[in-house]
C-alpha cells in the first residue's frame, strides 16, 4: 500500500509536526518513526485498531510522557525541550472522564478556573460563558454524577476549554455514547474549529473521521500506514466502479460490445466499468455514452469507503462493533 508523507511545501501555518518519533516498552515498540503535519485550524483523525498506539502519540504531544526517538513541536513548542509551553496553548480530554462526580458541574468548571489561575470574578464569567454554550446551564448546580454520559462528556470538554487552549486532543470523545450525543458532539467539534481551534481527533468510529477530519492517517502496527484527506485514502483501496443499468437489451449489449474493460449482468442489464469514480473518468463515460448514441437508465458509483481502508490497511482487524462495512454507492 502507499504511504503519504507529510507535505512539507504547504504553507499553511503548522500546529503538530512530529518526525521520527519513536517509543518502547522494554522490547516492545509501540512507535516505529511517526510523522505528523497537522495546520492550525483543522481536524486531524488519528485511526488505528486497539493497541496501534493512538492513546500513546496523544500521550506524548501532550507531554504526559516522553518519547525515545524523534522530535515533536506543539503550537511552536518542543515537547521535549518545552513542554510548559505546550501545556500552555493545549487542552487534552482523554477516553475517560476528567469530571469529578461528587460535586456540581458548576464547581467542576471552577475548579478548572483556578488551576488556570483565573481570578475569581474571571472564572465564574469563563465558567458561566462554557455552560451555556454547552447547554450545560439547568445541570450546573447538580452533582455530575447524576449526568448522563453525554453530558459528562460536554462538561469534559467545556473544562478542556477553560484555558482557551488553540490546540485540542481528544481521544476517542464520543466511544459509548449513543447516536444523538455522538452528533451533538460532532457539532461541538465543528464549532471549535470554526473558531480557529485545531482539533486532533483519535476514533475507532470510521464514520466520525470521515465526518469530521480534513486530513486521516491510519496508524498500525507502530507506523502510519497511509495518511490523507478522506477521498484519498478511499481511492487507496481498489474496487471502485461505475455501474450503468439499462431497461433496453439492446442498448446494453451495444454498451457491452464497445466496453471491453465492463464486466456485465445480462439478467440485470447492468455492466460495472472500473473506476476511481473521479470526475474526470465519469465525464469520460458520459461522453462516450453521447458519442455513442447510447443512453444508460441509471449511473451508479460505487467507491470504497474507510471500512475499506481500515480492513486494507490494518490486515482486517475489526472496525467498532456495529458498523457497517459495506461500500457506500451514490446514483447519480
Amino acid at each position: 500500500m502507499p504511504t503519504s508523507r507529510p507535505d512539507h511545501g504547504d504553507p499553511s501555518p503548522v500546529a503538530v509536526s512530529a518526525v521520527g518519533l519513536r517509543k518502547s516498552y522494554g522490547d516492545k515498540t509501540v512507535l516505529d518513526g511517526i510523522d505528523l503535519r497537522i495546520p492550525a485550524g483543522s481536524v486531524f483523525a488519528l485511526l488505528g485498531p486497539n493497541g496501534a498506539g493512538k492513546t500513546t502519540v496523544v500521550k506524548i504531544l501532550s507531554t504526559l510522557i516522553t518519547a525515545n526517538g524523534g522530535q515533536a513541536r506543539v503550537a511552536g513548542h518542543d515537547v521535549a525541550t518545552s513542554p510548559d509551553g505546550v501545556r500552555a496553548a493545549i487542552g487534552v480530554t482523554g477516553q475517560f472522564s476528567a469530571v469529578d462526580g461528587l460535586i456540581t458541574g458548576e464547581e467542576n468548571m471552577l475548579l478548572m478556573a483556578d488551576l488556570h489561575h483565573l481570578s475569581k470574578s474571571e472564572g465564574r464569567r469563563t465558567a458561566a460563558e462554557l455552560l451555556e454554550r454547552f447547554d450545560l446551564v439547568e445541570a450546573a448546580k447538580k452533582p455530575a454524577s447524576t449526568y448522563s454520559g453525554g453530558m459528562k462528556r460536554r462538561l469534559d470538554i467545556a473544562m478542556t476549554l477553560v484555558g482557551n487552549p488553540r490546540i485540542i486532543f481528544l481521544d476517542e470523545p464520543t466511544t459509548g455514547l449513543d447516536p444523538r450525543s455522538r452528533h451533538n458532539m460532532w457539532g461541538i467539534i465543528r464549532e471549535l474549529v470554526s473558531d480557529g481551534v485545531t482539533v486532533f481527533l483519535t476514533t475507532q468510529y470510521l464514520d466520525e473521521a470521515d465526518e469530521l477530519a480534513d486530513r486521516i492517517a491510519v496508524l498500525n502496527n507502530g507506523r502510519i500506514a497511509a495518511e490523507g484527506t478522506a477521498e484519498e485514502l478511499k481511492r487507496i483501496v481498489p474496487g471502485g466502479h461505475v455501474r450503468l443499468r439499462f431497461t433496453d437489451p439492446t442498448a446494453y449489449q451495444s454498451a457491452a460490445s464497445a466496453l471491453r474493460e465492463a464486466t456485465g449482468d445480462d439478467e440485470a442489464l447492468a455492466l460495472h466499468i472500473p473506476s476511481g469514480g473521479s470526475q474526470r473518468e465519469l465525464r469520460s463515460i458520459l461522453d462516450w455514452l453521447d458519442a455513442a448514441g447510447i443512453e444508460a437508465d441509471e449511473l451508479t458509483v460505487h467507491t470504497p469507503d474507510l471500512d475499506d481502508v481500515f480492513f486494507a490497511l490494518t490486515g482486517g482487524t475489526d472496525p467498532q462493533p456495529g458498523q457497517s462495512s459495506q461500500p457506500k454507492e451514490a446514483v447519480r
